[in-house]
């Protein structure tokens, strides 16, 4: 699990960093137009499924199921009915002047949200195989853990996504030169994601509680930092922040992840990845939608250095639900 959480969040920041230079490669550039040199980014994604379905086909074994369960129709298109609902008008909402279509969308997330649960509910207790069992969320570590998951990644995925735009459109860096500057974040959580094992056996989840602190020192940093060197901020000054919060977040999420697994029966292994990775691919879209909104709301009447400041600070307060959660935790997990 500690892999599983360093690869998955050393990927995230890759990410971050590799777009930058895909997006600042001149070759890139030159094939589809000037105009068109940040699309190109998208092209990653056909050398990577090649290489993924290559792999997968060498490597995972077969595990095809002598009575295999039927597609929860339903409850997928509620599923995505309520996260399009939710997602779409927060996201293009104040890019397009919150229109009708906005506010009629987050009317209907939570009418499709109960519906899908009410779906998944019957299913469940008819003996069917709901996408989302109810009855797997009546695990306590699995709740606790999806609780601490949610702050962490609408955090994390405010995070990416406004410190790209504060250093591009703010500080007139490129795009290389600021996904460049999140490297030492993405060193500091790998290295602390592989140290998670030995200090979970040491002293389990009070792990999460001191990376959350970690964390929001960093946060503060990286304040600090924002505030007295603004003008001049580069990839040293916003070393010591990155690197502080990267490896609080590297000491969390590993573990996270664990704690929610932990008690799925193994019969339910599957589900339980996929609530899992779905609620934490759909809060970190949500921390896009939300704190990207509010730093590009706030930017036009506070500048850009002091929305990044108010959007960090909204951030910490995550980090706080997130430390406060944590300390409810049972002490060990499996």
């Amino acid at each position: 699990m500690s892999l599983y959480g360093a690869t998955a969040g050393l990927s995230m920041v890759a990410g971050q960093i590799l777009g930058g230079v895909l997006v600042a490669a001149a070759p890139m550039s030159s094939v589809f137009g000037e105009s068109a040199g940040w699309r190109s980014v998208f092209l990653v994604n056909v050398p990577v499924a090649v290489v993924g379905l290559i792999l997968a086909a060498r490597v995972v074994p077969e595990t095809r199921s002598d009575r295999p369960a039927p597609v929860d129709v339903p409850g997928t298109l509620l599923l995505a009915l309520s996260l399009v609902t939710l997602l779409a008008p927060l996201t293009e909402g104040r890019a397009a002047g919150w229109p009708l279509w906005t506010w009629l969308s987050l009317g209907l997330f939570p009418v499709a949200a109960y519906a899908f649960y009410r779906v998944e509910r019957r299913a469940d207790r008819l003996g069917r195989v709901p996408l989302v069992p109810p009855s797997l969320l009546r695990l306590d570590s699995l709740r606790r853990g999806l609780a601490l998951v949610v702050p962490f990644s609408i955090g994390f995925g405010g995070f990416m996504f406004v410190i790209a735009v504060a250093l591009q459109q703010g500080l007139r860096m490129g795009p290389a030169a600021a996904g460049l500057s999140l490297a030492p974040m993405a060193l500091a959580f790998f290295g602390a994601s592989l140290a998670g094992p030995r200090l979970i056996r040491r002293y389990g989840t009070r792990v999460v509680t001191a990376g959350g602190l970690i964390q929001a020192v960093g946060v503060v940093v990286l304040v600090l930092t924002v505030h007295s060197a603004w003008e001049g901020l580069g990839l040293w000054g916003l070393l010591p922040g990155v690197a502080v919060a990267g490896l609080g977040q590297g000491l969390q999420l590993p573990v996270l992840f664990r704690i929610v697994l932990s008690d799925v029966p193994p019969e339910k292994a599957g589900v339980g990845g996929g609530v899992m990775t779905t609620t934490q691919q759909a809060a970190l879209a949500l921390g896009v939608a939300t704190l990207g909104t509010l730093f590009l709301a706030l930017v036009p009447g506070l500048g850009m250095r002091d929305a990044l400041i108010v959007t960090l600070l909204v951030q910490l307060a995550a980090v706080a639900l997130t430390v406060g959660l944590s300390l409810r935790l049972p002490r060990t997990v499996a």
